[in-house]
């Protein structure tokens, strides 16, 4: 059974940073993207950050700058960078692989980020 653990997550000031991590667990297969998603209180989930295997990244325009993505292939770990936190960066931060042959999504149990002015 795959799983999906995120870490890192927590209270922090308005400016400070955080690094999320995201491990696969169990026998997950060949995975094509790795992403970060967010859905701040009463709205709906955002993708965040997105990263294929070849390295190829992709950031929401609000976060431009700011966060990075990153892999670990033999880790099967994706990673998120975040620096220079706004308030409104306040969310649950999900990660979410997107696995080839069959092609299927996995997702994470979700960590809070709060960030405080």
């Amino acid at each position: 059974q795959v799983q999906l653990v995120e870490t890192g997550g927590g209270l922090v000031q308005a400016g400070g940073s955080l690094r999320l991590s995201c491990a696969a667990s169990g026998s997950i297969g060949y995975i094509y993207a790795m992403g970060w998603y967010r859905q701040p209180p009463g709205k709906q989930r955002e993708m965040v950050a997105r990263i294929t295997t070849d390295g190829t990244t992709n950031y929401a325009d609000s976060v431009k700058g700011r966060f990075t993505i990153s892999r670990d292939n033999a880790k099967n770990t994706a990673y998120l960078q975040m620096n220079s936190l706004k308030p409104e960066d306040t969310a649950v931060y999900y990660c979410a692989f997107n696995r080839l042959g069959p092609m299927q999504t996995y997702w994470g149990q979700g960590t809070q980020v709060t960030v405080s002015s």
